[in-house]
């Protein structure tokens, strides 16, 4: 893999993409994806993309930017908790594999089978045996998952020290953020190089050519989504499918139907 420089200040361009500017690209980016969703269904297609990065780095705006005009259906989001006391006791990506994508599915983890390269190494919930054997694991698993005729696609948000911060200053002090600020999230703001480290040496061990990591910088969340959702639609081969002309029937007549004299309990209106 070719070196890269990921802890250098992200750059960010100097002018910055207008709400009006980015609302129009992600219309389009929409546009698409609801064809790919019909491409997926009709062909019986497997899409897994994996989402992981820093806390802060914008995997779940970018997750919400893909799947807001979408089938949850068919785009299904996987956000696993903290493994039971059964699923600890299991080989570990064993957890993982029932929510693979079957026929028709696009399955998006956000955060994945990586925790045990990221969290569970930085924060000591794993042995370096243990991570050792993950490492030699994964290339096989991810070599059988795409034997399997699922496409894998894996991204990697880069955020950048000082934009890290702010935004988990922003969780501190934002009453609709908060819950996203975890202890975890503070113990692990404390160990960035840690982070770095572990990092790296993942993207030295998975990132192979049938399962590349592909790096989007995400200091400006509008570009990074538009930027990861505009590579994901250019790493899968979908097309327009053929679709019905459809017109909405005429509505019936009243036949006599009347509203009824009934207290409906309507909500107050403060807006």
């Amino acid at each position: 893999m070719a070196k890269t420089t990921l802890d250098s200040d992200v750059p960010v361009k100097d002018r910055s993409l207008s709400p009006k500017a980015y609302r129009n690209a992600l219309f389009d980016l929409h546009v698409e994806l609801v064809k790919l969703q019909e491409w997926v269904v009709q062909t019986g297609s497997k899409i897994c993309i994996v989402f992981e990065g820093r806390d802060g780095a914008g995997k779940g705006g970018t997750i919400k930017a893909m799947t807001e005009r979408v089938s949850p259906r068919v785009f299904r989001v996987v956000a696993l908790p903290a493994p039971s006391e059964r699923e600890k006791s299991q080989m570990y990506l064993q957890r993982y594999m029932p929510h693979l994508p079957a026929a028709g599915e696009v399955v998006i983890f956000d955060r994945s089978w990586y925790n045990r390269a990221g969290v569970e190494r930085v924060m000591g919930f794993c042995s370096d045996a243990e991570v050792k054997a993950f490492f030699e694991a994964v290339p096989l698993v991810e070599r059988a998952i795409v034997d399997s005729g699922i496409i894998l696609l894996k991204y990697w948000l880069e955020v950048s020290a000082d934009e890290q911060t702010r935004r988990l200053n922003e969780r501190i002090h934002d009453g609709r953020k908060t819950w996203k600020l975890t202890d975890m999230d503070l113990k692990s703001y404390s160990r960035w190089y840690d982070y770095s480290r572990a990092r790296d040496a993942m993207f030295e061990a998975s990132d192979t050519e049938f399962a590349a990591w592909h790096v989007a910088n995400s200091d400006d969340k509008r570009r990074a989504r538009l930027n990861i959702l505009s590579d994901m639609l250019s790493r899968i081969p979908y097309q327009a499918m053929p679709r019905r002309k459809v017109t909405l029937p005429k509505r019936q007549k009243p036949d006599g139907y009347l509203a009824p004299d009934y207290p409906f309990k309507h909500i107050a209106e403060r807006f």
